[in-house]
């Protein structure tokens, strides 16, 4: 019998709703166990299949980063769900005209995305003419992901460091670490931004500098005069250290001091910005990032791009939500009122927030974060990671729904309470 493609889509999702809606496409907790094995990784010295590794971080796979498994995740009572704000992602996934794209595609899913209808080459020129550049200016990748660990193959040696924050996001000084390249890292500020002064003062010499704006786990930013005063003196001390801006977050921004940096990585040499479709567009399963800067300080990374490396369902997807900014704007403003909402709730609690930029927020809770990661877990409720050197005092609360956060609150309560005169006691910086 015939099936139209909204009855595969219904037939797959397994409930009368189509797979695409909801967490499939936004792939919700993926991130955590994503990185969890590439520190156990890096810990091993890149030997896969240690203890509790299998299929972590691989979408779709029986462990801990697949569909089938629960990794080491607590079993929950009878009607329990999970509430998983433990990676970042827009738990709305992406906007209708996203899925409406994605659904009419299917029929070319026999197709390279070079000969596809739009097609990569599509995708590059839609971008370009975003940035009012040229397509020899972009490169895509696997996510912004690809960009980071193709940019610490091309400029990170054995005699060139990499130099970054801690904490940040940890996909460069893991990779790094595995490749036994020289890392530098430099904690944040009593504010948990990240330390420019001290960043610059080990940069001479370095190969890569990772500056993540807003900073992943601390939800900190730098303005936009800031930024290009530190690539100003960065280029001063050591001209030929490359500068990866991600800004991944960008979309989650409401500091107006900020602004991107893609004006400035298309006017100054070994300067580029990574960005990802992965958040604010609700796509981290599509797996779609791309690096914007000039062609020079580019072409590395497009030697060392993985062929195919973008679906045809992706660059559909991408091209349709970058024609409807109206789905991002809205996504801000729910994202900036269930933050308010989340850091207020904490604060009433003793906990402070950093301030945060982004979809997640970085909490002083006063203990441990794994003992309270293991707490909320047994409600369903999915918190992040450890992020040394804050691990003992600090947890990354990402943003889900309002009513997933009114939920996750409730537990917080709970878990929080007996130790809430003790968890304000310090700077929000952990210092």
């Amino acid at each position: 019998m015939p099936v139209s493609r909204r009855g595969f889509f219904d037939i797959v999702g397994g409930s009368g709703k189509p797979a695409w809606s909801g967490s499939a496409l936004a792939a919700r907790g993926r991130e955590a166990d994503a990185a969890e094995a590439l520190q156990q990784s890096a810990d091993t010295g890149g030997r896969q299949g240690g203890a509790g590794q299998q299929g972590a971080g691989r979408t779709g796979g029986q462990g801990q980063g697949g569909r089938g498994g629960r990794g080491n995740r607590p079993e929950l009572p009878p009607g329990v769900e999970e509430i998983r704000i433990n990676s970042n992602e827009n738990p709305l996934g992406p906007g209708k005209v996203a899925l409406d794209a994605i659904t009419g595609k299917f029929p070319e899913a026999s197709r390279y995305p070079f000969n596809s209808t739009p097609n990569e080459g599509d995708l590059v020129d839609t971008l370009a003419k975003k940035y009012q550049t040229k397509p020899e200016n972009i490169v895509l990748g696997a996510g912004s992901q690809e960009i980071l660990k193709s940019a610490v193959r091309a400029f990170v040696s054995p005699y060139r460091s990499l130099v970054t924050a801690a904490p940040t996001f940890e996909n460069c000084t893991g990779f790094a670490r595995k490749m036994k390249y020289p890392v530098t890292e430099i904690k944040v500020d009593s504010q948990c931004k990240l330390d420019l002064e001290g960043m610059i003062a080990t940069v001479r010499g370095a190969g890569l500098i990772f500056f993540n704006n807003p900073n992943n786990p601390t939800a900190t930013v730098h303005g936009a005069k800031v930024v290009a005063d530190f690539v100003e003196r960065v280029r001063r001390i050591s001209p030929d250290t490359v500068i990866l801006i991600d800004e991944a977050y960008h979309d989650y921004v409401t500091d107006p001091s900020y602004s991107t940096a893609i004006p400035l990585a298309l006017s100054t040499p070994n300067v580029f910005v990574a960005r990802t479709f992965s958040k604010a567009y609700g796509m981290a399963g599509m797996r779609i990032g791309y690096a914007v800067g000039q062609s020079d300080s580019v072409k590395p990374l497009a030697r060392l791009r993985m062929p195919y490396n973008v679906s045809v369902f992706g660059i559909a997807a991408t091209i349709a939500s970058l024609n409807d900014p109206k789905h991002i704007e809205d996504e801000r403003a729910r994202n900036t009122q269930v933050r308010a909402f989340t850091v207020k709730a904490l604060e009433d609690l003793g906990c402070k927030s950093t301030e945060s930029n982004a979809n997640f927020i970085f909490t002083e809770i006063g203990r441990p974060a794994r003992e309270f990661r293991d707490a909320c877990a047994k409600t369903g409720v999915m918190v992040g990671r450890d992020f040394p050197p804050f691990e003992n005092s600090h947890c990354r609360i990402s943003m889900g729904t309002m009513d997933e956060m009114k939920k996750a609150v409730d537990t917080f309560r709970e878990v929080l309470r007996p130790m809430a005169p003790a968890a304000g006691g310090g700077k929000s910086g952990g210092r």
